[in-house]
């Protein structure tokens, strides 16, 4: 019970200690990262599973459910301001809160910054499962890999975000979708552990570092947000510009 009330009380901390922590680990057993995605390697048709049509497609539902959501988010913006005498189908702080966790986490921090620029190659390219690269630690930076490389996991992280989504989801269902949402996430990246596309260290610190971005966003956009990113003030700004657009295109008509 003291953790969980720690990590109640501490989100941001407990999100970087998880990445610290598993960090560490990694770094300093890297023979975990091995022996997980040896699991699914066989030496004449490598990591087999990847030629699996139906987990290609249970792939790909990942981006299917991000695009969904987004778009979601997005068109709760124009409804409201098509009609600004209404509330607005999601609450405006939540929209913000959502998608600058998306743009920060899974999106900056991760493939641009990361992705990019450490230079992981990923398992099905390493010398131990019939690729050419050495296998590189956790947080090394090489050139062994130009860009979309495997440090850390993209689509682990993608997911991740819809975790956060079911985390602000109304009370009467959120406990039952955050848990929906992470079975989907843990499948997700195993099966990118499974393609050889991304060692289990690549998935647990994607894991931390879009918790992270979740944490720290909402602590400013949720918690104690500035006056002008409250929902009553985000949901009047709204209304006001709906007007006005509304106001404009009304007066273009008449002309």
């Amino acid at each position: 019970m003291r953790l969980v009330g720690f990590i109640r009380a501490n989100p941001i901390a407990t999100c970087v200690l998880l990445v610290v922590v598993a960090s560490a680990i990694f770094i300093a057993f890297p023979g975990i990262d091995l022996a997980v995605s040896d699991l699914f390697h066989r030496p004449r048709p490598g990591f087999w599973m990847k030629r699996s049509d139906i987990l290609g497609i249970f792939r790909r539902s990942n981006d299917i459910l991000v695009t969904i959501v987004t778009v979601a988010l997005i068109a709760s913006i124009a409804v409201k301001l098509a009609r600004p005498e209404r509330p607005s189908p999601v609450a405006p702080n939540i929209v913000v809160y959502l998608l600058s966790t998306a743009l920060l986490g899974p999106i900056l921090l991760v493939n641009v910054i990361l992705k990019d620029n450490w230079g992981r190659p990923r398992p099905v390219h390493v010398d131990l499962f019939g690729g050419a690269a050495p296998y590189v630690e956790v947080w090394r930076i090489t050139d062994r890999c130009d860009e979309n490389c495997s440090f850390v996991a993209g689509e682990a992280a993608a997911a991740m975000w819809l975790a956060l989504v079911a985390m602000v989801l109304p009370k009467s269902v959120r406990a039952a979708a955050i848990m929906a949402t992470l079975v989907y996430v843990l499948l997700v990246s195993l099966n990118r552990i499974a393609f050889g596309g991304h060692f289990l260290s690549d998935v647990v610190i994607a894991f931390g570092l879009t918790l992270l971005a979740g944490a720290a966003v909402h602590r400013f956009v949720i918690e104690r947000p500035p006056k002008w990113l409250t929902s009553e003030a985000l949901e009047a700004a709204l209304t006001r510009l709906g007007r006005a657009v509304r106001g404009e295109t009304s007066r273009a008509t008449a002309a």
